[in-house]
């Protein structure tokens, strides 16, 4: 059945008022509210976060690159928007972008798997966290102490985790990040005294 355009407007000109619209009828049904609410919450994410991630970035990979891995930190974010922790959005969002820069840095190795290197043995000029220190012996220490004990120190240096955001990012406990953060740290002083007894 259709309703031409002159018979509404006769029915409503008849008297047949429109019923009056209450708050109830308002207000967006339950889905179109939780849909707005997360998109308000996502859009606070990026808002709140995409400097810190892009930093990250640029210190750990090609600068060019930066808002390109930001962005897939995000996109990730928001597939998994029920799994990210209210308490804890940013050390979330720094583990992502660790497992981010893992699978950007695979990509761009080309090596037949018989000649990939050993992981413990750096080159200053392969990695851009390491570049990005002027200090020589630094840059030497760090590059010795392994890869684990070296994000986990420039978590803590560059990012500022420590406690219960490190942990988050490492998704160990507390006490195991604060154990892993202090032998990483041990570490580093044993490599730092072992270059300058040289």
């Amino acid at each position: 059945m259709t309703i031409d355009n002159e018979t509404a407007v006769a029915d409503v000109s008849e008297g047949d008022a429109m019923p009056e619209r209450t708050e109830e009828a308002i207000q967006p049904a339950a889905p179109e509210r939780a849909a707005r609410d997360e998109g308000e919450w996502f859009t606070a994410v990026v808002r709140e976060h995409s400097t810190a991630l892009v930093r990250y970035f640029a210190r750990r990979a090609p600068r060019q690159d930066a808002e390109d891995l930001a962005a897939e930190v995000f996109v990730t974010a928001w597939r998994r928007r029920d799994d990210v922790p209210t308490y804890a959005v940013l050390p979330w969002l720094y583990r992502t972008a660790g497992f981010t820069l893992a699978n950007h840095r695979r990509k761009l190795v080309d090596l037949p798997v018989d000649e990939v290197p050993e992981s413990r043995h750096t080159r200053v000029s392969d990695d851009p966290e390491l570049s990005l220190l002027f200090d020589a012996e630094l840059r030497g220490a760090l590059a010795s102490v392994g890869e684990r004990d070296r994000h986990i120190l420039l978590l803590n240096a560059w990012e500022g985790l420590d406690g219960v955001e490190l942990a988050e990012v490492l998704g160990i406990s507390r006490s195991g990040a604060d154990a892993a953060l202090s032998r990483a740290r041990k570490r580093l002083r044993d490599a730092w005294q072992e270059r300058l007894s040289f």
